[in-house]
């Protein structure tokens, strides 16, 4: 036995012809031992749905070789699968004589070293001498964290090659703790067969197994895997799989792939690869962090480029307020056409109302939020389209909403002052039913998750005590029970990656009201694993990288097939780290191999609170670069096809849609983005201060991913101060250095600001306070930070220093805000009697939306359609008493009237044209 230390415990040695690595007194043994899949003819690899029951996902498969099993299932497409990500060619391809079993793909030679030597601090592995190949491979780096394996082949006859190391540990799946193959096998949940998930679908290059103590890999060396050009199925040069030929759990690599990128091979050439033997301490999501951080240089490495976050933000909340946003006024909906030609589709109101109230901005109220509230309010679907004939991801034309969530209505009934208790009382409705709300996916409206909601906004303890009964349940069943399957009865069907991980923004919510730990262990445990699915590979070269060669921007194919123009940037040279999509996720199970990378990180705000109460820094920086230093502007959808600039430019989306083509623009996407903005920069103050600024929040729910914390509704606290509200008009603020972000509120003691410096050196910055938004001039400034410094420069301007990485909080007086739109809103005014009315003309619903002393309104629409009226006029009586009429001559019969002035109420009825011509009139309601 031949032996080589890289501590006092830890080994690599020789013995029975294997090689032998101990790892804190804990022995492994790995075989020398390789398959070798040849094919004379391509195997003509290609992606097709993998058949999971209840998860949309693609994987590579192959020509099925001759005598092998061809044993893919053919995959009915679905309706829901059909736009931006969905690829006709793998979705409609032929299954037939095709296998998802690389084995399957060529003749398999499984050959084992016949002598292995240690010399010179390397382990030779010797192989008998094959007729179609030679072969030879080598274990080094003995004495490092992980022993490298190394293997070169020379073909003797031409063909298509590919090489697996197949030797290392192999488990019956109930003796190991979980296993994990990118993207969706995690857990328990193991392939059914041999699946293999090529270089540009792995997250980290390796698939693990956990055995309690340990989690194991045979993961590509980072040499293997080039940073540009951008991971794609037709560059990749391996492939990893989690389970073997005879069912076990085993990690292995195979590169090339049969069929992909250098596996065709000719007589005499050579083929070389590296990878790592992984025995990584922890469990498998601390193994992933470790490799993340030692192998690919996972670091905290965004900063501020170019402009601060505020500015990118006020630059995104200004473009969702033009005509490039594409919002359809008649429809209060952004356009989707994107993917469904002639919908509309809207996330939540309480993005545009969250934008209006701490932006104090009125246009964002009316021309944004209050027509998404009734939308919110009357529609059946987040995907409303008048076409009755359109299928694709099943859009609805009914108004039998609310289609608001459960979490949505009590959040507006809280942010109104609880002057509305319809809210509360629609929600409770929802609470007892359940709604297909997006897609085809049914949900339950009496959940743990939906108890907690209602509980924040009737403080009915009964409502606490289901949450918490629930929420125990759900611990037990589906956190310390690891699945074995994709049928989560707690998941809202397996597509978006929250999906296959457990609630942990929920249980951090729940957290947040009893402050219960087992509640934030698993929150913790949650992200996580959810940060398995952020990309932390290829690692990031410290070198530059030429983009849009040639003065041409990359071309989406999916948007040049619709008619989409060329775009055209600058060609330039810039540092790797600026294109990096280290941090962000792909988008879905069912988008993964086109969505290479999505700026929707709406779980980073989440991540970086986490972070703080978890005391766990991966978090925090996962967070911060998967937001910080990529985009001056709403950046489109997606990373795809090549790296870019593009997005990151302040007019990249001031274009009309066809002309847009490297990227897919989902207008319904950006108010949530600017929300996620917001919520970043107010964790981000939160976490800076350990705590001492903290706004109170509601919660946006809206579907899928799109889960952010509302902010403005509540005064909070700023260090030692009291009532401040959060206050952040467009334009409050010039702040010289672009590394600063800032926070910025208000109360009768002054101005209040927080400065986040997003670089790891000090910097020092002018700050200038308009006039627009302040009046009178800087008396005096007191830091209240523990760090940091200011000075006043003259009335209106200051100067800071920032620690690097830290914060720098200032009380500026002698200034007093400019406050309008935010005061008016949330005024509490007394709540309404009547307040919710349905009749039956019609069969219609009419409501008092209470807004402050901003307004009041009445919303009243019919749930009958133009199957039954062409036309409908609706008659009031103004509170002097005259007569006053709306009509509508299109479908959807919906209409608001003025009722501020009207005392007790609002008498109205309808006169409709029905389609044989005639007539109908209503009795009079009263509102």
């Amino acid at each position: 036995m031949v032996g080589c230390n890289s501590s006092n415990q830890d080994k690599v040695f020789i013995e029975d012809n294997q090689i032998v690595i101990r790892k804190s007194d804990i022995t492994y043994k790995f075989r020398p031992s390789f398959s070798i899949i040849y094919s004379e003819e391509d195997p003509k690899m290609a992606m097709r749905p993998a058949g999971i029951e209840g998860v949309p996902y693609n994987i590579i498969t192959w020509t099925a070789y001759q005598g092998k099993d061809a044993d893919l299932d053919e995959v009915k497409r679905s309706e829901s699968s059909v736009g931006d990500g969905f690829d006709d060619a793998i979705l409609e391809g032929e299954a037939a004589e095709r296998s998802s079993n690389p084995f399957n793909a060529g003749t398999v030679f499984s050959i084992s070293a016949s002598d292995m030597e240690m010399k010179e601090g390397a382990i030779h592995l010797t192989f008998d001498d094959h007729e179609w190949f030679q072969f030879s491979a080598e274990i080094s780096d003995l004495e490092g964290r992980n022993p490298s394996i190394a293997f070169n082949i020379s073909p003797k006859i031409d063909g298509f090659f590919s090489v697996g190391y197949t030797g290392a540990p192999e488990y019956s799946l109930s003796a190991v703790t979980e296993i994990w193959q990118p993207l969706v096998w995690q857990e328990k949940r193991f392939p059914e067969r041999p699946i293999m998930t090529l270089a540009f679908r792995c997250p980290i290059p390796t698939a693990l197994v956990h055995d309690g103590t340990h989690s194991l890999g045979v993961m590509a060396a980072s040499a293997e895997f080039p940073f540009d050009p951008l991971p794609l199925s037709t560059n990749s040069r391996f492939g990893v799989m989690v389970r073997n030929k005879e069912g076990k759990a085993q990690p292995q690599l195979f590169a090339p792939v049969p069929g992909g990128q250098g596996s065709q091979m000719k007589t005499g050439e050579t083929f070389q690869f590296k990878s790592y033997l992984v025995i990584e301490p922890g469990k498998i999501h601390e193994a992933y962090e470790n490799i993340a951080r030692s192998d690919f240089g996972f670091r905290n490495y965004r900063k501020n480029e170019t402009i601060s976050l505020n500015r990118t933000f006020e630059n995104m909340v200004d473009y969702s307020m033009s005509d490039y946003a594409w919002f359809i006024d008649s429809l209060k909906g952004f356009a989707y056409s994107t993917d469904v030609p002639g919908a509309v589709k809207n996330v939540s109101s309480l993005n545009p109302l969250e934008l209006a109230i701490v932006m104090d901005d009125p246009a964002m109220f009316e021309q944004r939020a209050y027509p998404t509230l009734e939308y919110m309010l009357s529609r059946e679907k987040f995907l409303f389209s008048l076409d009755p004939e359109q299928k694709i991801q099943h859009p609805s034309r009914s108004m039998t909403g609310p289609i608001a969530p459960v979490s949505e209505l009590t959040s507006l009934h809280n942010i109104l002052g609880q002057s509305n208790e319809f809210f509360l009382e629609l929600a409770k409705m929802e609470f007892s039913g359940s709604r297909i709300r997006n897609l085809d996916v049914a949900e339950k409206g009496d959940s743990w998750v939906n108890a907690m909601h209602l509980y924040k906004a009737s403080k009915d303890e009964k409502h606490l005590e289901l949450a918490i009964s629930g929420a125990d349940e759900y611990l037990q069943k589906r956190i310390e029970t690891k699945q074995t399957d994709f049928a989560d009865p707690y998941s809202p069907g397996s597509f978006f990656w929250n999906a296959f991980t457990h609630r942990w923004v929920d249980l951090t919510e729940l957290y947040e009201i009893t402050q219960d730990n087992r509640y934030l262990e698993a929150a913790h445990d949650g992200a996580r694993r959810y940060t398995m699915f952020t990309w932390m590979s290829p690692a990031i070269p410290d070198t530059q990288v030429l983009v849009n060669e040639g003065g041409k921007a990359p071309l989406y194919w999916y948007l040049k097939s619709k008619g989409h123009e060329q775009m055209y940037f600058p060609e330039e040279e810039v540092e790797a780290w600026r294109l990096s999509e280290i941090g962000l996720t792909p988008e879905s199970s069912g988008t993964s191999q086109g969505h290479r990378a999505i700026f929707m990180a709406n779980y980073a705000p989440w991540m970086l609170r986490l972070g703080f109460y978890s005391d766990d820094p991966f978090l925090k920086e996962v967070a911060k670069s998967a937001i910080i230093g990529r985009y001056q502007n709403f950046p489109g959808y997606h990373i795809n096809t090549a790296r870019t600039t593009a997005y990151e430019k302040p007019d990249y989306p001031l274009r009309e849609h066809k002309a847009l083509s490297i990227n897919s623009f989902h207008y319904n996407h950006i108010l949530p983005m600017a929300s996620m903005l917001l919520d970043y920069l107010v964790t981000d103050a939160f976490v800076r201060a350990e705590g001492k600024i903290n706004f109170p929040s509601e919660y946006i729910e809206g579907y899928a991913y799109l889960q952010n914390k509302f902010y403005g509704s509540k005064p909070g606290e700023f260090y030692e101060e009291d009532g401040v509200h959060l206050w952040m008009p467009k334009n409050l603020l010039t702040v010289s250095h672009p590394e600063l972000n800032y926070l910025s509120g208000y109360n009768q003691g002054g101005l209040f600001l927080a400065f986040m410096n997003q670089f790891e050196e000090a910097v020092t910055s002018t700050v200038k306070v308009s006039p627009e938004w302040a009046i009178g001039s800087i008396k005096g400034i007191d830091v209240l930070s523990d760090e940091g410094k200011a000075s006043k420069v003259s009335v209106s301007s200051l100067e800071v220093e920032v620690p690097g990485n830290g914060i720098t909080a200032v009380r500026v007086e002698g200034l007093s805000p400019k406050v309008g739109f935010q005061q008016k809103i949330l005024s509490k005014v007394p709540a309404s009697k009547n307040h919710l009315l349905e009749f039956d003309f019609g069969n219609g619903r009419a409501m008092v939306i209470n807004l402050g002393e901003y307004d009041r309104r009445g919303y009243i629409y019919l749930q009958e359609d133009d199957a039954r009226f062409s036309s409908v006029t609706l008659f009031y009586e103004d509170e002097q008493g005259n007569v006053e009429s709306l009509k509508e001559e299109n479908y959807p019969f919906e209409f608001t009237i003025p009722i501020k002035g009207a005392g007790e109420g609002v008498s109205f009825w309808f006169s409709a044209k029905n389609l044989n011509g005639n007539v109908e009139t209503s009795k009079k309601y009263r509102l």
